[in-house]
């Protein structure tokens, strides 16, 4: 047998007695076996190079560490789901479905508490690996996910896929992971989906591949050649090309085979080796999820059914008032720390003063605490039986405790507001927000130098940043004159922005980069949008009644309107720009970008490609025709060698430009 053929012959060998463990947890050999044929594996790959490829069982081992993460744009929206915490919220949502489509099976599986990840197959090999980000733009993680035993490096078949899972730590490995940190001095993690992100998103693929990390695929989210007719029919499929696919898969005829589903697993999740934080209901059949279609940040044919919170019994120390962006003075209380759905909890919102009074809390009380939808804790009742007398009321500060200013609650609202203009609590994450790369992008305004202005009372809001002179900015430490010229430069680039990017950028309650899109191509002008409806604002299919009651309550705000026409006054875009096509040249054509780009923001070369018709990808593929490589080019480069793409270097591009 030669080499060549030899590892063929163990690589198969491998790959099927892994899928036998860690998919099917049903071994056929002894750990010793495997490891014989994986030593055996590794010696060969060192002796002859040319047969080490990219799917091998030796890649799980880890590469070398990364400097950063790069960022990786979906194919398929990453949408979170809408949540439900009762019966009647169940029905509400069956009643919608039905309004739709009709009678319906659901399938119900767990939701299991860990990291989203989109992995994509081409020709059968595992090529790219993400996480869910903001749901449009992930980091791409493929190295760390290669250590992942249980995701297959290579199909059964020769597929062109999309999947989504949720990678997670099993409690046992948890433990283990603690006990080894606890003993060597480092800080513990929390709970298993702690543990699980930041083994995820570790530099050093090595680290990773030491952490047991495990994935349940739990959606297909695009096939080539393939046609699917259920969601139950996409997961048997899914686990003959070799993926863990979501346990406890139960079909169900109506929303009351559901309920009865969510019962039984609500009795068995605490014997489960890994954490749950609910139930996920999905349409069965594809084409009602078509009809059913999305919102902006999810789809209409699935529901997340949260459990009631785990509670424990505490005690109040104290309670301290913090300020939000929008300057909401919230009162926090600070407890004796108690361990509560799998982490340690020592403080818990109090939400507002009514709160507060409603339920009776003094600093000194015996609590009772939960983590509301699993995430926020809050306290809900008060033990008045352990009351000694000691216990003192607590008083809402007349003064911002940020910056001084008055605080008052107006009549009819819950909330106590700061009346400062400048606190910085607020201002300061406002800033941050209107500056970022997905808003204003102002190049060199960083949170270090936002302090600065704020402190120096050179800005009191967002469009003060359009009234800074070279005499004030120069002042500063560490700003030079280059970086005086360049920041003044930035701010005034930035007025030219798409309407989209100025939505976005005002920070709007529920409203991301991709609604501030859809809002500024529905109603053009910044002005429509401002004197919008509430039908007018819901007859957009993605805006919801939440949204639209956002929109309406930042807008009433006499404050914004104000700063919207200081901005508008000194010359910021208000009216969505028309896309114009400025050639085909790139007509029908493929890119990715990779490395450090010297004249262009990989964003301005993204928008250069597709206003001459051509496509960004993020992931090089035989479909791929032009690699732009820049200073340290990535993986991206070697893939591209090997496939003999065409690479090209940033004078090459900008001749093709300039054709």
């Amino acid at each position: 047998m030669t080499p060549e053929e030899r590892v063929k012959e163990l690589k198969e060998k491998i790959n099927y007695h892994s899928y036998r463990y860690y998919v099917l947890d049903n071994p056929e050999i002894s750990d010793y076996e495997y490891d014989m044929m994986m030593k055996e594996l590794i010696k060969l790959e060192e002796e002859y190079p040319e047969l080490k490829t990219s799917d091998s069982p030796t890649q799980r081992i880890g590469g070398e560490p990364v400097k950063e993460f790069e960022p990786f744009t979906h194919v398929v929206v990453m949408q979170s789901l809408a949540n439900a915490f009762s019966e009647g919220e169940l029905r509400d949502f069956d009643r919608r479905v039905k309004s739709v489509v009709g009678d319906t099976e659901y399938v119900v599986e767990l939701k299991i508490d860990g990291l989203s990840v989109e992995l994509i197959y081409e020709n059968g090999l595992f090529v790219v690996g993400s996480t869910r980000g903001d749901g449009f733009v992930g980091e791409n993680v493929t190295a760390n996910l290669k250590t992942i035993k249980s995701i297959p490096l290579r199909l059964k078949d020769n597929l062109n896929l999309i999947v989504r899972g949720e990678v997670f730590m099993p409690r046992a490995s948890f433990e283990k992971l603690n006990d080894e940190r606890e003993l060597s001095g480092e800080s513990l993690f929390a709970n298993p989906r702690n543990a699980a992100a930041g083994s995820l998103r570790q530099l050093n693929p090595k680290v990773t591949a030491k952490r047991d990390l495990d994935i349940f695929v739990f959606n297909l989210q695009r096939i080539e050649g393939v046609e699917i007719k259920t969601h139950i029919e996409s997961l048997e499929f899914l686990k003959e090309q070799g993926f863990k696919v979501s346990p406890h898969l139960k079909k169900c005829k109506d929303i009351d085979e559901v309920i009865e589903d969510i019962k039984y697993i609500n009795l068995i999740r605490d014997k489960l080796p890994f954490d749950i934080d609910g139930a996920v209901i999905k349409v069965n059949d594809i084409k009602k999820r078509e009809v059913l279609g999305s919102t902006v940040k999810d789809p209409r044919w699935a529901i997340a059914f949260k459990y009631p919170a785990e509670r424990q019994k505490t005690k109040v120390k104290g309670i301290i008032v913090q300020v939000g962006r929008t300057g909401a003075l919230t009162p926090t209380a600070i407890l004796e720390p108690v361990k509560i759905a799998g982490s340690v909890v020592s403080r818990a919102t109090l939400h507002n003063e009514d709160y507060i009074r409603d339920k009776d809390i003094k600093i000194g009380d015996t609590v009772i605490i939960q983590k509301a939808g699993e995430v926020i804790p809050e306290v809900v009742e008060v033990v008045k039986e352990d009351r000694t007398g000691d216990e003192r009321n607590f008083v809402m500060p007349s003064k911002c405790p940020e910056c001084g200013a008055i605080a008052i609650r107006l009549p009819g609202e819950a909330v106590t507001r700061c009346t400062g203009l400048n606190c910085p609590a607020q201002l300061r994450r406002g800033i941050i927000h209107f500056a970022s790369k997905d808003a204003m992008d102002i190049d060199g305004l960083g949170p270090a130098v936002i302090s600065q202005l704020l402190d120096n009372h050179l800005i009191h809001n967002i469009a003060d940043l359009y009234y800074l002179k070279y005499e004030d900015l120069i002042k500063l430490e560490r700003m030079g004159d280059k970086s005086v010229k360049n920041l003044l430069n930035a701010i005034e680039v930035s007025k030219s922005r798409d309407l989209d990017r100025v939505i976005f950028g005002l920070g709007i309650e529920l409203i991301g980069s991709k609604a501030a899109f859809i809002l500024a191509d529905h109603f053009k002008t910044m002005e429509s949008l401002q004197n919008a409806t509430f039908e007018e604002l819901t007859s957009i299919p993605e805006v919801g009644p939440k949204m639209a009651d956002s929109i309406l309550a930042f807008f009433k705000e006499i404050q914004n309107r104000d700063i919207i026409k200081r901005l508008k006054a000194v010359g910021v875009n208000m009216v969505k720009k028309e896309t114009v096509k400025l050639s085909n040249i790139f007509e029908g054509m493929t890119f990715v970008l990779t490395g450090t780009l010297e004249k262009y923001k990989r964003d301005d070369a993204k928008k250069l490609i597709e206003d001459r018709g051509g496509k960004v990808t993020g992931s090089v593929s035989k479909k791929t025709n032009y690699v732009l490589a820049g200073r340290d080019p990535g993986s991206k480069l070697t893939k591209a060698q090997e496939l003999g793409i065409k690479i090209i270097d940033e004078k090459e591009f900008e001749n093709m430009l300039n054709q």
